[in-house]
């Protein structure tokens, strides 16, 4: 019987990537993939906090480790091409951000183990059989991105309780209209006021959306965070200026002195926490049978510049629960 056990401890052990790039002298590659551009936000918010990760588990850079990034600066159309690239780099593992990036990565491989961080609804997106047991080559951590959603609305409707529409401002490239309007059927009732959405692939749609809030009389706004949104930040809250709108984001970076409030998931937490799903993979466990996560800590971020500006008054409950308060 310890013959027994001892002979699977050490077919275990030969099995953990980690353990046998350590046996030949092979440093462990990494790799990490995003569409987003890696400017000082976004290193701040997810490659720095993924290398804390890996440093405090023993991955340490240029002595065992070797961390592969590359970023599609903001162009989808190169997700293809960066992750055949990553994919002749003999990977142990890649972490991929956001939506676009594990979409990419899906299709490109199926024995690659993939951790994908800051996805929204894995079961949804068809990276996962189910929550509990992914079944593939993909596991992750989750944003909740349904339940954000639901509660950006409810802010929306606090910020504007006149409001008679409260619209969503999306990128169905990002978010499928379909989905989004399942979500609206959801979302309606609880909020009791009617909610529509207007799609805006580009910054030459941004105008024009809001011009048909305006004839529909859309009183407040939800802003959907994606990689387009984001690059054009400064413009869509100098929009919710001109047209007078309340606006609440998904996420605190977005805010650039039109946007009254963002409400999202802490992009830094979910970055640290792939390098602990990373090591698991390293030492031997299978993608298929570690359960996607969902993230556990989320953050309210008020900014009272675009509220003086809007002339609205922001409920001083939500105030006192911020996370944060732009002054």
């Amino acid at each position: 019987m310890r013959r027994r056990t001892a002979c699977s401890a050490l077919a275990f052990l030969a099995s953990s990537p980690m353990v046998l790039a350590q046996a030949v002298g092979r440093k462990v590659r990494i790799g990490f993939l995003t569409e987003a551009p890696l400017d000082q936000v976004w290193q701040r918010a997810a490659v720095e906090p993924l290398r804390r990760g890996l440093r405090e588990l023993g991955y340490l850079e240029g002595q065992n480790t070797v961390l592969e990034i590359r970023s599609a600066e903001g162009k989808s159309e190169r997700l293809q091409p960066l992750m055949a690239e990553l994919l002749q780099l003999n990977l142990d593992v890649l972490v991929v951000a956001f939506y676009g990036a594990a979409l990419a990565a899906k299709d490109a491989t199926r024995t690659l183990p993939l951790v994908a961080a800051g996805v929204d609804n894995p079961v949804d997106m068809g990276l996962a059989a189910t929550m509990a047991r992914p079944g593939g080559n993909i596991t992750g951590i989750s944003g909740f991105a349904g339940e954000l959603v639901a509660k950006r609305l409810q802010l929306v409707r606090e910020l504007a309780p006149s409001a008679r529409r409260i619209g969503i401002l999306f990128n169905p490239d990002a978010v499928p209209r379909d989905k989004l309007e399942g979500g609206i059927a959801k979302w309606e009732p609880a909020l009791g006021r009617p909610i529509r959405g207007y799609d805006a692939r580009a910054p030459d749609a941004f105008e024009s959306a809001f011009i048909a809030m305006a004839r529909d009389g859309v009183g407040g706004l939800v802003v959907l965070a994606d990689n387009n949104t984001y690059l054009h930040r400064v413009r869509l809250n100098e929009l919710c200026l001109q047209h007078r709108m309340p606006s609440v984001w998904g996420g605190r970076d977005w805010l650039t002195g039109g946007g009254v409030a963002s409400y999202q998931s802490d992009y830094p937490a979910i970055f640290r926490r792939a390098a602990t799903l990373v090591d698991y993979i390293l030492k031997g466990q299978k993608p298929a049978e570690i359960p996607f996560e969902q993230a556990t800590k989320l953050e309210l971020v008020v900014d009272r510049r675009a509220a003086k500006a809007l002339g609205i008054t922001v409920p001083q409950a939500l105030i006192l629960s911020a996370d944060e308060v732009i002054e």
